[in-house]
């Protein structure tokens, strides 16, 4: 909406005053206040390009952190299963898919689950080039996020070998 203009006259200054304004003088006034119609566009706009940006580095970090926390998940579980073989003359149990009654509670107090599509971890305990035990998570995961692990970097699945540590598959 264009602004009104209207006009105004003004009191006149005694003669001889240094400065005689002119009679009438130019106001502007708005007869609404509030954003035009371009400035909220410009700031939708601002708004969808950052929008734009921020949103897939969101879910890389988002990835990352379920990449992560199955390492860890996996690392616990080796934990538990070196500290039941330690009281159980050296036996890894039996294999299968893990739950806290598979090792015993005193070993895995609560069954961890993938966060990328929360099922079980499994493990096999048949001794081959891995060691004595090889546990492995269902997949899933988001290929650049496991470039930097050893093994098949760039691996959908994360598993953890006794003899080599935390690898990508």
């Amino acid at each position: 909406m264009l602004p009104t203009l209207t006009y105004s006259k003004r009191r006149k200054l005694a003669p001889g005053s240094l400065k005689t304004p002119p009679e009438r003088y130019l106001t502007v006034t708005k007869s609404q206040k509030g954003f035009t119609l371009i400035e909220l566009m410009i700031v939708i706009a601002i708004i969808a390009i950052l929008a734009a940006i921020l949103i897939p580095n969101f879910l890389h970090a988002r990835a990352e952190a379920q990449t992560s926390g199955c390492e860890g998940n996996e690392k616990q579980i080796a934990t538990a299963l070196e500290e039941y073989a330690v009281d159980h003359n050296g036996t890894y149990g039996a294999g299968g898919t893990i739950t806290s009654t598979l090792l015993g509670t005193l070993y895995l107090g609560v069954t961890p689950s993938d966060p990328v599509n929360k099922t079980n971890y499994s493990v096999n305990t048949t001794a081959a080039s891995y060691g004595s035990y090889q546990i492995t998570d269902t997949g899933g995961h988001d290929t650049t996020t496991t470039g930097n692990l050893p093994g098949n970097p760039g691996g959908a699945s994360i598993i953890y070998n006794q003899n080599s540590g935390i690898q990508a598959k």
